[in-house]
């Protein structure tokens, strides 16, 4: 029986009964995070959480270039529409994202997904549109920055990746147990704030401010209250020493921000952290522990992970720009002359700087 008008229109303007790709807002499609699991490489990233995160601190528009088959999501490559009077409007998959993989089924190479997507900018008037995963299926796409990533395999048990790691870190969780470090796991609004008092003073001594609290707030309740991760902290009796962030979805937990009190740096609780981490996400059933990513420059940072263990491999960002209409470079701004003068500024003036610049990057 062919369908009546009023099918018709139902399927004209349900996006979920159309097989062309279309752009949704996750947080307004019922069910969004239910569709992700039927994708092994979809990440916290791509769900309604961090979605929720990027909209409700900075105001950025969710723009998710899909295509259904039925009710059952096939490709998705998830973009944040950033509008700034400073920087201009673009497409980024994702702001503030390590990582960020299309999605796609088997058979499917993305042409269609990335064409798409670059069809949406033009329509909204980008500068370009940046996507932070291998693009495969992006015709003529180029790297245009590159970071390492490191990756532990947690399947081997606790007692080999004890063994794994470099002789240097055995010693240093040695030595911050013997001093009566001990690390306990949270995802509490008061874990935040913890975290965040060490992670302002950590971003002062690198040269860079911090992200607003509102950011670490709305990841509190957002990712970590939804059970998709949590912080662990290492503490000398009711001394925080260290903290680190991490998210978890499937069977992948990610290392995504970690601060410490450089006073006590010869105590080791940055080891004790990660190990304590590492042991708790085995015995939690997670197959993966990813460390983020690693700017190619911070050397230091490099060799930390590394220690831990994590097999090395390289995180390709991919950017195209609609006025010269080619892929071009980028580059890795942690690094510069804005390093010493952020260093020297007291504080409450480096949060203020953050509060300031942050909705304006990406």
């Amino acid at each position: 029986m062919p369908p009546t008008e009023h099918e018709k229109t139902k399927r004209s303007s349900d996006p979920s009964l159309r097989a062309a790709h279309v752009a949704v807002d996750p947080l307004e499609y019922p069910g969004w995070d239910s569709l992700l699991a039927a994708h092994p490489e979809a990440t916290v990233f791509h769900g309604t959480g961090w979605a929720r995160v990027l909209r409700e601190t900075y105001g950025h528009t969710p723009v998710y270039i899909c295509r259904f088959d039925g009710r059952q999501l096939a490709e998705l490559l998830p973009i944040m529409e950033v509008s700034s009077q400073w920087s201009g409007r673009r497409g980024v998959s994702l702001p503030f994202t390590d990582f960020c993989p299309a999605l796609k089924t088997p058979g499917q190479d993305g042409r269609a997904l990335y064409q798409a997507a670059m069809d949406s900018g033009r329509q909204r008037g980008w500068k370009y549109l940046e996507c932070r995963s291998a693009s495969d299926g992006w015709a003529g796409a180029s790297p245009s920055l590159a970071f390492y990533g490191h990756v532990i395999d947690l399947a081997a048990g606790v007692d080999a990746l004890f063994k794994g790691l470099d002789s240097a870190v055995r010693r240093g969780i040695r030595k911050a147990e013997e001093a009566g470090l001990r690390v306990e796991f949270s995802s509490s609004s008061e874990s935040i704030q913890i975290f965040y008092a060490l992670h302002c003073r950590t971003r002062r001594r690198h040269g860079l401010p911090p992200q607003p609290f509102r950011f670490f707030e709305n990841i509190q309740r957002c990712v970590l209250d939804a059970g998709q991760g949590f912080v662990a902290t290492a503490r000398l009796k009711d001394q925080p020493l260290a903290a680190a962030v991490f998210f978890c979805h499937g069977r992948q937990v990610l290392y995504k921000f970690g601060a410490s009190d450089h006073a006590f740096q010869q105590l080791r609780p940055n080891n004790l952290t990660m190990w304590a981490a590492i042991k708790q996400s085995a015995a939690d059933g997670f197959s993966t522990l990813h460390l983020g990513r690693t700017s190619l420059a911070n050397e230091g940072l490099r060799r930390f992970k590394l220690a831990f263990g994590a097999t090395e491999e390289t995180v390709r960002y991919c950017r195209y720009d609609y006025s010269s209409k080619r892929f071009v470079a980028s580059t890795d701004r942690t690094e510069g002359w804005f390093n010493q003068i952020f260093a020297h500024l007291p504080l409450p003036l480096l949060r203020l700087a953050g509060q300031i610049l942050y909705p304006h990057l990406s």
